[in-house]
């Protein structure tokens, strides 16, 4: 039923249009840069598109003969990209947060528990006060934070504050009496409530012990998730993302998106990754993928959990964290179901995405994969490991050979570099983070942020991609060199070879004649410019489908 209603109301999006005459505009004195269909960099001064298809006509120079009645556009010298991809992000969590406590910056818990107060004391209406973005490796004592000062600041109002990764949660007193989480209470597979000596909860909830507590946060309306969805992509085309793929979204996400769909307020494009712990999964699959003509709402991927993060030691290790004997993290999803679900998402002919960040969690994937997949069905099925973070290198070769592409985040490794170490120990770390070892042996990567437990901008992954280093310029010649990325490849990630882990290549991501004209105009020139300063880039205008969606004030 409810998959029936997305395929109807997508009709609209899915008729072809007639044949119209061709409405051209050229956007001229420009420094362009688009691929081929070799993937190689090429660059161009003048861009045409028809203006009523939203698809390229041609890339080259001096174009205004060629359409001497088309309406141009002068790009003041500016540079000019496809627009980008982000091959992994949570575009309703992203809107979430835009309306949340932001604790990203806080450098302490103290300074985390005053923003939080001075947050709920703005908020009066709110029943819960929620917030993300902690993280306490960041902190002095780098430890876990407690429900102690959450008390002493709020004691009236439950409070749930996500960790950066999305998978820990630290909650007040208030908040685990409503959940029922007290000393008594058992961990869930895949979950840890993180207790003190006396084995009462700390406040500090891991991977799956957390949707103890999230079950009783009040769920959004239709009209509080719409709005939250609008929220994330405006600013997301404020930072020349232009397409996204939704790393794991439930029925009610995926029904928001049809609405919005069937309206023509999608004004970005969706790669949606179905989350594979929603009950609507088997009639999801059953149905069958949804292709979207126009590219605004393409249905065709399942995100499955494999492991937790790394930073709070939810990523499940082969051997012990070199900072925590005798733990080698958490499964999210036990192997036997594991192998049930990726079995499932394959046979109906959905691309498994499977979240995996620990190096046994990769080798658990990879192992299914070689085991559920023929070696003719590999190349079409186009199968992804999310995060691919850290891979035991003689596993490295086995994404090759089994045709799995990495969806990897380069912001993660320059906020993770402080602490990886930590957490792995040297011999570890030469699988680590390793797009370098990945390109050489011809895998493509998926290029993506993670937002919003990253920044959602762009240019700060492709900064980290090629220089290994934070915005301070730190460590000096980058945090594991050997890996690093030239631009070319760094830029490919996030558009090409992004759309190509979509089966999107033909349809955007290159700016090739006959594609999508999704084009963003920049103040500076990343390719050629100073690498120490890519992340600085601004965007000044987004275009998708040829229309103008955001203009830099």
């Amino acid at each position: 039923m409810l998959w029936s209603r997305i395929q109807q109301a997508m009709l609209c999006t899915l008729v072809c249009s007639s044949p119209a005459l061709a409405a051209p505009v050229i956007v001229d004195n420009i420094k362009g840069y688009g691929f081929d269909e070799k993937r190689q960099l090429v660059e161009f001064n003048s861009l045409a598109f028809d203006d009523e298809s939203g698809k390229v006509l041609a890339r080259g120079s001096n174009l205004a003969a060629s359409y001497p009645n088309a309406q141009k556009i002068n790009g003041q010298g500016k540079t000019l990209l496809p627009g980008l991809i982000d091959g992994h992000g949570h575009v309703l969590g992203l809107g979430q947060n835009l309306s949340q406590v932001d604790l990203r910056q806080s450098s302490s818990e103290a300074q985390a528990v005053a923003q939080v107060a001075a947050f709920a004391k703005n908020q009066p209406q709110a029943q819960w006060i929620l917030g993300r973005g902690w993280n306490q490796v960041l902190w002095p004592t780098q430890q876990f934070p407690t429900t102690q000062l959450l008390d002493e600041a709020v004691k009236d109002k439950p409070v749930w504050l996500t960790r950066v990764d999305g998978h820990a949660g630290w909650a007040n007193s208030k908040a685990l009496a409503l959940a029922g989480i007290n000393k008594d209470s058992i961990d869930p597979p895949g979950g840890q409530i993180q207790r003190d000596a006396n084995g009462n909860p700390t406040g500090v909830l891991i991977d799956n012990a957390m949707l103890l507590l999230e079950k009783q946060i009040p769920q959004q309306n239709d009209a509080e998730r719409e709005a939250a969805l609008k929220a994330a992509f405006d600013h997301l085309l404020s930072l020349g993302i232009t397409s996204v793929h939704d790393a794991g979204i439930d029925a009610a996400n995926l029904l928001a998106y049809q609405k919005l769909a069937s309206e023509k307020q999608l004004p970005l494009r969706i790669y949606a990754m179905l989350s594979a712990t929603d009950p609507n999964l088997e009639s999801w699959l059953k149905a069958g993928p949804v292709d979207d003509a126009n590219d605004y709402l393409d249905v065709k991927s399942v995100k499955i959990y494999g492991d937790g993060a790394l930073g709070s030691r939810g990523a499940a290790l082969l051997a012990d964290y070199s900072d925590k004997k005798g733990e080698k993290g958490l499964l999210l999803t036990q192997p036997d179901k594991l192998t049930a679900v990726m079995k499932l998402t394959i046979e109906a002919g959905f691309q498994a995405n499977v979240h995996a960040i620990g190096d046994y969690a990769n080798q658990l994937v990879l192992d299914r994969f070689e085991l559920l997949t023929k070696p003719e069905q590999r190349e079409a099925g186009r199968h992804r490991i999310e995060h691919a973070q850290i891979v035991a290198p003689k596993d490295i070769p086995r994404f090759a050979v089994l045709q799995v592409l990495p969806s990897m985040q380069p912001t993660h490794a320059t906020s993770d570099k402080n602490m990886a170490g930590d957490r792995l120990g040297p011999a570890r770390l030469r699988g680590a983070y390793a797009w370098r070892s990945f390109v050489d042996q011809g895998s493509r990567i998926v290029g993506g942020s993670d937002f919003p437990v990253e920044l959602a901008n762009p240019f700060h992954g492709l900064h980290a991609a090629v220089t290994r280093q934070d915005q301070q310029n730190q460590p000096p010649g980058g945090w594991l060199p050997e890996q690093k990325l030239n631009i070319t490849e760094a830029l490919r990630s996030f558009t090409v070879d992004a759309a190509f882990g979509a089966y999107q290549e033909q349809a955007m991501g290159s700016l090739q004649p006959g594609m999508w004209a999704d084009f963003i105009l920049l103040d500076r020139d990343p390719v050629k410019g100073p690498a120490e300063q890519i992340w600085q880039t601004q965007v000044q205008q987004t275009y998708v489908a040829g229309k103008l969606l955001y203009q830099r004030p």
